[in-house]
């Protein structure tokens, strides 16, 4: 079961998106100077359809962008909430924060508007980094992603 600990409007993760972003739980990845070990636990309230319509129906009129911030231990699950929101809400772009370095096999990316790949790590720092291992991509409607991480480098 995909679960969520908490939730904040931000305004950095997406470039020029007012993004309602959602924790999720049960992270899998355990990188080495993780900034919110919490999230490696399997706790939370269930993320599914009736309580994603409930955060956005509580901010609709606030966030352009929806970002799932992790994931990882349910990318096809992630990926299906995705599509949800947008056969519910088509004007309101959908992006998922991923600790992977790539897509899982099968994996419908056509949902989602962003996607931002790989693990932190230290020594190359985040998206704001020229060095950083990290990638944020725009989605194609084709799926093709274009790489967009310099949108963080101004």
């Amino acid at each position: 079961m995909l679960k969520y600990y908490n939730y904040d409007i931000v305004f950095q993760e997406i470039p020029n998106e007012v993004t309602l972003a959602v924790n999720i739980t049960n992270c899998p990845n355990r990188c080495s100077g993780c900034h919110s070990k919490h999230l490696q636990q399997d706790i939370g309230i269930a993320l599914n359809e009736d309580e994603v319509i409930r955060l956005i129906e509580k901010y609709d009129s606030a966030i352009t962008c929806f970002c799932f911030m992790g994931g990882d231990s349910a990318p096809h699950k992630i990926a299906e909430l995705a599509q949800f929101i947008q056969s519910k809400y088509s004007k309101l772009k959908v992006g998922w924060y991923s600790g992977c370095s790539t897509l899982p096999d099968n994996f419908k990316n056509t949902a989602f508007r962003y996607i931002k790949l790989g693990a932190y790590v230290a020594e190359f720092g985040n998206l704001k980094s020229k060095h950083s291992n990290q990638q944020l991509f725009e989605v194609m409607q084709n799926g093709v992603m274009k790489d967009i991480s310099y949108q963080f480098r101004s």
